[in-house]
């Protein structure tokens, strides 16, 4: 049994995170999606609420499985028993990123392979600080997330807003 491994922050998971799930679970005999809980950089949601949004977007999924984590992602996946990370390409400059981190990866684990998946073109734009600068404006993000997520981002907006909190800092 191969058992892959998707990590991200995925805050919020969006269009682009589904498709190159969905796409890689044909690949693998189970695709965890692994929701990073400690990553450098501004969060909207807390761990337990991104991790509920990716489940109720793969519910229908029975090969994938959600979980979060907050080590080494070579040593969660270890945990995990998956022998491969898999990582979406939306733009030439994610490659760079993903070069250098496939190859820290492997310094840190040869045992476990990195595989990246083109993202679809109608994806290539959407990023999750892209979701969340459009909706924190007041636009429209329906098109770039499951309606679930929409609903959510709507909420959590406007209880900052209710509540005059600041708004995160873009990451």
């Amino acid at each position: 049994m191969v058992r892959a491994f998707f990590p991200g922050s995925f805050d919020p998971i969006h269009y682009g995170h589904v498709d190159i799930a969905k796409r890689a679970v044909r690949l693998f005999d189970e695709l965890i999606i692994a929701v990073y809980d400690k990553p450098l950089k501004s969060l909207l949601f807390s761990p337990e609420e991104r991790i509920a949004l990716a489940r109720e977007s793969f519910a229908d999924v029975p090969k994938i499985r959600v979980t979060g984590y907050s080590k080494l992602t070579v040593d969660a996946c270890r945990e995990e028993n998956a022998l491969v990370i898999v990582r979406g390409l939306r733009v030439f400059s994610d490659f760079e990123f993903e070069f250098r981190m496939a190859l820290a990866n492997h310094r840190l684990a040869t045992d476990i392979e990195s595989i990246a998946l083109i993202t679809h073109e109608e994806h290539t734009f959407i990023s999750s600080s892209t979701v969340k600068e459009i909706a924190m404006l007041d636009g429209d993000v329906s098109s770039m997330v499951p309606p679930h997520v929409h609903l959510a981002l709507k909420n959590k907006i406007s209880n900052m807003t209710n509540r005059s909190e600041p708004t995160p800092m873009r990451d």
